[in-house]
């Protein structure tokens, strides 16, 4: 009788090898970025994927406020708050969210598409966001890569 010589691959610790990589939002639909994003911050993109591991790469994303969103989502889509008081409820749309805290629109995304646990909260600290073009992560020596 053979024995099959396949054997599942679950990543170690001492596996995972992660980089840095700088995306640009500029001009980029929101949720078709934030969905790429989600994948390489899980590690998705790798052959190593091991889905109850950290096997992603860290991300950086610039120009976040240059963001698009199609239809009438800037205006119409809502997000909500609850400040913990009765009759508390807030509600915020994207364009006024990308005036005063642009990287909040983004980040949110993300966030949304990560898993709902210890780990999709873990993933979340591997992102970095930033309004503008500038970023103060130049000595991890991020890799820029194109959607």
């Amino acid at each position: 009788m053979e024995t099959n010589s396949f054997k599942t691959f679950s990543a170690k610790p001492s596996n995972i090898s992660k980089k840095w990589v700088l995306i640009d939002a500029e001009g980029q639909p929101l949720g078709r970025l934030c969905s790429h994003v989600a994948s390489i911050l899980k590690g998705k993109t790798k052959p190593e994927y091991t889905p109850h591991m950290d096997t992603g790469d860290n991300v950086i994303i610039i120009n976040a406020e240059k963001v698009s969103l199609s239809g009438n989502k800037l205006t119409d889509k809502q997000y909500f708050r609850h400040t913990g008081y009765p009759g508390g409820e807030r509600f915020t749309t994207p364009e006024e969210m990308l005036e005063k805290k642009p990287t909040f629109v983004v980040t949110n995304a993300v966030k949304g598409m990560l898993p709902k646990n210890k780990l999709g909260r873990k993933l979340l600290t591997n992102l970095r966001v930033f309004a503008g073009p500038v970023h103060n992560m130049a000595a991890q020596k991020p890799e820029k890569i194109e959607l």
